[in-house]
């Protein structure tokens, strides 16, 4: 029985506008993939660049593994992202015209206990649009307090 694990992006869905996601799977080492599996992960200050057709994950932290020894991975290191090359053109294509952000959003294990990257792309918020969400996060919590005191 597998452990899932499901490491979240709050900051990406605050920060930006995410118009379409992707499922992409990790080139990890084994130290990667269990310390990944033990949930030491951050992938809060990440993106996404590509170098010669190939789509990296940059500056998400997968701590070094406790029980490691001397090859143990870096906790901070680019690692590559596995997608189709149909997806792979049409991503690149979007950044470089559009101006558009790929942004890691989600890393989690699927049932094999493989790691999986949810990656989005991305156009950056203005101030108004945040305050913006934050007025919609408010309303939203104080209609949930209204309906719970109403059902009492």
């Amino acid at each position: 029985m597998l452990k899932t694990i499901n490491i979240l992006n709050k900051r990406a869905r605050f920060e930006y506008e995410i118009l379409e996601t992707y499922t992409a799977g990790m080139v990890l080492t084994g130290t990667e993939i269990k310390s990944i599996r033990l949930g030491k992960a951050n992938i809060t200050e990440g993106f996404c660049e590509f170098s010669n057709g190939e789509l990296f994950a940059i500056n998400t932290q997968i701590e070094e593994y406790a029980f490691g020894n001397q090859f143990n991975h870096k906790a901070k290191s680019e690692r590559k992202l596995l997608l189709n090359k149909r997806e792979l053109k049409s991503l690149e294509r979007n950044v470089q015209t559009k101006g558009l952000t790929v942004i890691p959003l989600k890393l989690f294990t699927n049932e094999k206990g493989l790691a999986k990257l949810d990656i989005g792309l991305c156009r950056g918020k203005k101030t108004y649009d945040k305050r913006e969400s934050l007025k919609e996060a408010d309303t939203k919590r104080d209609l949930d307090r209204i309906k719970k005191e109403f059902r009492r």
